[in-house]
């Protein structure tokens, strides 16, 4: 569905601009591969997170807490 919509964009800026949607249809492939460095940092950063917060509560779940226990409790009570 994004791709048609991007696909539709273009064609509309083709028509109304066509050699700014020919420098955008030049310039997308080389932004990407500018921003993949970027992409890259943003999934080791969230891998890092990712890992403190299972090392954080690593201690309450080998004591038998989860997650979904503390939902059903909480729904039953109210």
């Amino acid at each position: 569905m994004k791709t048609l919509i991007a696909f539709i964009a273009w064609c509309i800026l083709f028509v109304l601009c066509w050699p700014l949607a020919l420098l955008a249809l030049v310039l997308w492939p080389i932004l990407w591969l500018l921003s993949l460095p970027f992409r890259l940092v943003g999934i080791t950063v969230s891998a890092v997170f990712a890992f403190l917060r299972a090392v954080l509560f690593l201690p309450a779940r080998l004591l038998g807490w989860r997650p979904d226990q503390t939902r059903a409790v909480h729904a039953a009570a109210a």
